[in-house]
């Protein structure tokens, strides 16, 4: 009876992924779309008690590398990934992070305060924090006891 061991072999799936990477990599410049994956970082977005906060992975990039705007309500990051210095394209044998030019725009919620808008940057990962601006939270309406 013979023995398939599937030790290796899923090895001959990551060379036809390399080909097929190598191949469709000048043809993904000039047709949007037919590769799949982000080409933008990924990010999340919390709601605290005070404000909200997006966080973004940008590993390997630098601040210089990125920008950040806010126009009627849409927060827009836009930077760029370089590929690691001194390291050939022919070496490349397996690349998940995108590189290049990248840009994503969001929604901002209508409470936020965007004069006190702030980011930070550390071991990759951005932070943007969205005060909430104080005339959204909730008050008591009180009522007064009609006369007749």
């Amino acid at each position: 009876m013979p023995v398939f061991r599937w030790g290796n072999a899923w090895e001959a799936f990551r060379d036809l992924e390399r080909e097929m990477d190598r191949l469709l990599r000048g043809v993904h410049a000039s047709i949007p779309g037919l590769r799949f994956g982000r080409q933008y970082p990924p990010l999340n977005l919390y709601e605290l008690e005070d404000e909200y906060l997006i966080t973004a992975e940008l590993p390997g990039t630098r601040p210089d590398e990125f920008e950040l705007t806010i126009a009627n309500g849409i927060l827009t990051m836009k930077g760029t990934r370089r590929d690691p210095e001194g390291i050939p394209e022919d070496r490349f044998r397996r690349q998940e992070r995108f590189r290049g030019e990248w840009q994503r725009s969001v929604s901002v919620p209508e409470r936020v305060d965007e004069e006190r808008l702030s980011a930070e940057f550390s071991n990759g990962v951005l932070a943007i924090h969205l005060p909430k601006a104080p005339g959204g939270q909730p008050r008591q309406i009180p009522v007064a006891e009609g006369g007749e």
